[in-house]
C-alpha cells in the first residue's frame, strides 16, 4: 500500500541541532507512520547524512543523495523518488506542529480543486531580533494570518504558499519537474550553497494555477521556522534582498511578465531621491540592494534576448 503523503526534507550541510528538532517533530506527528513516508535528500553535504542521521525510527524512510548542488535539483530528486499523491516539502529548519500532516491530508481531501497549499509560519529566533529587522521578516519566510484563503489566480500572491511546509499534488509536482529539468533558468532558482536565490517555491506553487487548480493557505496548518542569529545580520539581509529581487524578477520573465529597466522622468528622479533622503543609512543600503538585484536580473534578461 502506497503512503498518502511523502515528506521531503532537502538539506545541504544542515545545522544538526535544527535538523534534530525537525525530525523529532515528525517523529511525534499524530498521523500514523503507515500513512506517510519520509525522504531525506542530502544535497551535496560535506558529510554524508546517511552515515550521521538515524531514520530507522520510521518504517517508510529513505536517505537519498543528490550531488548536484542547489535546492531546486534536490527538490526535483525528491519529486522523482516520492511515492505518494501529495508531497510536503519540509526545510531542515522548520518544525511542524504535531497535527500538521493530519491537517494536510484532510485538506487534500476537502479541497480537491487546490494543487498547492501551506499554512502559518511562526518564527523562533535564536537571539532577540533587533527592532530594525521587523519590516524585513516577511523575507525570512514568516507568515501569520487569521483566515483561510484560496484562489486560482496566478497573480494572487496572498494565497501562494511558502516553500517551508508547502503541500503539492503529484500532478503539480510532475508538471513542474518536467518543465524545470530542461530549463536552466528554472534550475537556477532557489538556494545554491551560499547564494540566496529564491522563487523556486513560488514557481512550483503557481504550476497549480497553470493546470487549472488553485493555491491556498490555511490557519490550521502551523509550523515554526528556526532562525539563527546570523540571519539577523545586516550583511545577510542585504544579500537576501538582492538575491530575492533577482530571483523573482527572473521568475516573472519565465512567466511571460517581461520586466524593463526603470526610466524616470525628472519628477520621478526627484521623488526617488526624496525617498532616499528620508531613509536612514541602513534603509538606503537595503533599498539599494533590492533594486540592484532587480536591475541585475533585468540586464541579464535583456542580454539573453539580444543574443
Amino acid at each position: 500500500m502506497e503512503p498518502a503523503l511523502s515528506i521531503i526534507i532537502c538539506a545541504h550541510n544542515p545545522r544538526r541541532d535544527y535538523l534534530d528538532k525537525v525530525l523529532s517533530a515528525l517523529k511525534h506527528q499524530i498521523l500514523s507512520f503507515e500513512q506517510w513516508e519520509l525522504l531525506l535528500v542530502d544535497n551535496a553535504s560535506d558529510q554524508i547524512l546517511a552515515s550521521e542521521v538515524d531514520l530507522t525510527w520510521h518504517p517508510q524512510s529513505r536517505h537519498i543523495r543528490e550531488d548536484q548542488l542547489g535546492l531546486t535539483p534536490a527538490r526535483l530528486r525528491g519529486i522523482k523518488e516520492a511515492l505518494a499523491e501529495t508531497l510536503i516539502f519540509v526545510d531542515d529548519d522548520t518544525v511542524l506542529d504535531a497535527d500538521y500532516l493530519e491537517v494536510s491530508l484532510q485538506i487534500s481531501k476537502d479541497f480537491p480543486f487546490l494543487g498547492a497549499w501551506g499554512g502559518q509560519i511562526r518564527p523562533e529566533f535564536e537571539v532577540t531580533p533587533p527592532e530594525w529587522t521587523k519590516p524585513y521578516w516577511q523575507y525570512l519566510a514568516i507568515r501569520e494570518f487569521d483566515r483561510d484563503k484560496w484562489s486560482n489566480l496566478i497573480h494572487q500572491y496572498e494565497t501562494t504558499p511558502c516553500g517551508a511546509g508547502m503541500c503539492v499534488r503529484r500532478t503539480v509536482a510532475e508538471k513542474y519537474a518536467n518543465l524545470t529539468s530542461c530549463d536552466p533558468k528554472r534550475l537556477g532558482l532557489g538556494r545554491k550553497g551560499q547564494k540566496l536565490f529564491s522563487g523556486e517555491d513560488s514557481d512550483l506553487a503557481l504550476i497549480a494555477c497553470d493546470i487549472g487548480l488553485g493555491t491556498g493557505q490555511f490557519v490550521a496548518l502551523n509550523l515554526t521556522h528556526l532562525i539563527p542569529a546570523k540571519r539577523l545580520d545586516e550583511a545577510y539581509i542585504l544579500k537576501l534582498l538582492e538575491g530575492m529581487a533577482y530571483s523573482h524578477t527572473i521568475l516573472k520573465s519565465l512567466r511571460s511578465d517581461i520586466p524593463t529597466l526603470p526610466k524616470f522622468s525628472w519628477r520621478g528622479k526627484f521623488w526617488e531621491q526624496y525617498r532616499l533622503l528620508k531613509m536612514n543609512p541602513r534603509e538606503r543600503r537595503l533599498h539599494k540592494a533590492y533594486n540592484q538585484g532587480r536591475i541585475n536580473a533585468i540586464q541579464e534578461i535583456l542580454d539573453s534576448q539580444a543574443n
